[in-house]
């Protein structure tokens, strides 16, 4: 709510913005429900981290012990299902304010938030009340098995018991839109401080496929079992891209490379005679890559291996293309015909449990000799590879390396430093990704489209075309790269040259030049051009050019024959 809580601030319901500090002893007793929202909208109102940390730990110091598992379970991405459409929840918002349905629709793109828009027009509750939070989330989800009728009732009667405050956190959760900018690493760090708990033990114990359904706060946060979930992954670490030279990094006797893959992160968990696959967006993905159940059969029990899921060719023993691996991430089930055109491996390059001990803090180069060891007998035909180690005489021989890395299906080179240990979360100092500059092409806006939230008010979602012939071709859609200022000259501009709009898209003229830079491009049926790209972006606004120096279809089509 932080376009508007200057004026929600004048309201009787409505807590005043919370000290950047700690908070008082007064917000410890306020209502179950008042806390949560109060927490949410301090958190809402701030950008530093300090003040973030403050407010969670002194939420998690004085909350319920339910409140604060749910509080946990919901901005580490393990949110209610959405109990209703919006289409119903605008008309019933409407209906309630007694406003036009046309009147709201025009106020949401100037608001910004569907849960923001319904709370600020709703009338002032006839009588408040107060539950906890976890009693709040279990009528929500209970909404599910009711006809609409009575889900239109229940979420009636909630707006007329709850402040603007607690309204905007109850529609965030009743869309399944609850979101906080909140990292699981800072609100890790501020559950340390409110346990005395290190952050490393507490990022362990909130892995996993638990839900508030499955534990307590206090099995899974202040006594966990060990033995409670064999599937439990360790926290991922990550690395920092490496915008310096290498040469900053010392000696490179110190360090170990290995190509940086082109396919999914993941830890492969063997223990108690079967076994666990995790993204690192800690999805448990099992049985979408059930070809690596016989890993079970060659090493030991109690081994977690972290590594690259990567689609194979086993006649060529080399990576098929991203796109390959793209088609069996999305299926609960995999058909035979997939399995068999795109076998998965894990291509490992860590190991972080090894006889069931946690060997995290043993250094790389060690962790890495067990691997081999472990590797070593395993036969060609079982999906497990080792990313090699690249050999290198200094940081020169290593990048001529990192240049064909794009050849191989690489996307550059990763560091590790010798003697560092598996940490958790992206730390800066041991691991590098040292990754390709991106591929790029000039392309012309044809399509602009406004953002969403804080971006309502500017257009910020374009549609890039190439040229194929005298016609514009549109390939790609890119929403990313621009500054601030850049963003809202270019909303000038599309609203003075609008040509035709269809819903929430506009055309406009073909008269702006950008520089679209992507990670990876393929072939693509559900595309004119027949060419989709990964990971576009606005890499640079090309006032130099002119519409007519953009590239053609058939430039790209090279890059595809190159890169694809």
């Amino acid at each position: 709510m932080t376009r508007h809580h200057d004026v929600l601030s004048l309201r009787h319901d409505v807590p005043p913005p919370l000290p950047n500090t700690r908070w008082s002893q007064a917000w410890r007793v306020l209502a179950l429900v008042k806390r949560f929202a109060a927490l949410f909208q301090a958190l809402d109102q701030t950008t530093k981290t300090n003040a973030k940390i403050a407010a969670l730990a002194d939420y998690f110091g004085a909350a319920p012990d339910d409140d604060k598992l749910w509080t946990i379970a919901l901005f580490s991405g393990r949110r209610p299902k959405r109990a209703i459409t919006v289409t119903r929840l605008r008309e019933w918002a409407a209906k309630r304010a007694g406003i036009p349905l046309w009147l709201f629709e025009e106020s949401y793109p100037i608001v910004g938030d569907l849960a923001e828009t319904i709370a600020l027009i709703l009338p002032v509750p006839s009588a408040e009340t107060d539950m906890p939070l976890t009693a709040q989330i279990d009528e929500i989800r209970a909404l599910g098995k009711e006809d609409e009728a009575t889900r239109k009732s229940t979420i009636l009667a909630a707006w007329d018991r709850y402040g603007t405050a607690e309204r905007f956190v109850f529609n965030k959760l009743i869309t399944g839109g609850f979101r906080m900018g909140v990292s699981q690493k800072l609100m890790t760090r501020a559950l340390s401080r409110a346990t005395g708990i290190e952050e490393a033990e507490l990022a362990h114990r909130l892995m996993g496929d638990w839900t508030p359904d499955t534990v307590s706060f206090r099995t899974l946060i202040l006594a966990p079992d060990p033995e409670a979930d064999l599937s439990k992954p360790y926290p991922f670490y990550l690395a920092y891209q490496l915008d310096e030279p290498p040469e900053t990094l010392g000696d490179p006797a110190e360090w170990a490379a290995e190509y940086k893959w082109d396919g999914i992160r993941g830890q492969v968990i063997l223990r108690g005679g079967t076994h666990f696959t995790w993204s690192r967006g800690e999805e448990l993905m099992t049985d979408r890559f059930p070809e690596l159940a016989v890993l079970t059969d060659f090493l030991p029990a109690g081994t977690v291996l972290d590594g690259e899921l990567l689609a194979w060719d086993h006649a060529t023993d080399t990576p098929q293309s991203f796109n390959a691996l793209q088609k069996r991430i999305g299926r609960k089930t995999v058909p035979k015909k997939l399995l068999i055109e795109a076998p998965v491996v894990i291509r490992a390059y860590d190991l972080l449990e090894h006889g069931g001990n946690d060997i995290r803090l043993e250094p790389f180069s060690d962790r890495r000799a067990r691997l081999e060891a472990l590797a070593a007998d395993v036969p060609p035909d079982v999906p497990l590879r080792l990313s090699p180690r690249l050999t290198f005489d200094g940081w020169e021989s290593l990048a001529d390396q990192r240049a064909s890395a794009r050849e191989i299906g690489a996307e550059g080179v990763m560091l590790k430093r010798l003697d560092s240990p598996y940490r958790d979360g992206r730390r800066k100092g041991d691991w590098w990704k040292w990754k390709l500059d991106p591929l790029v092409i000039d392309a012309v806006m044809i399509y602009a489209q406004s953002g969403h939230g804080r971006r309502a008010n500017l257009f910020t979602d374009f549609t890039f075309a190439v040229w194929s012939g005298n016609e514009l071709v549109p390939f790609t859609k890119a929403y990313s790269g621009l500054t601030d200022a850049e963003f809202r000259e270019i909303t000038a501009w599309v609203r003075k040259n609008t040509r035709e709009r269809f819903g929430p898209v506009r055309s406009v003229k073909p008269e702006h030049v950008f520089e679209i830079a992507f990670e990876g491009i393929q072939e693509s049926t559900r595309h004119k051009s027949g060419i989709a790209l990964r990971f576009p972006r606005m890499s640079r606004w090309r006032k130099d050019k002119t519409v007519s120096e953009a590239n053609t279809l058939e430039e790209l089509k090279a890059i595809l024959a190159a890169y694809g």
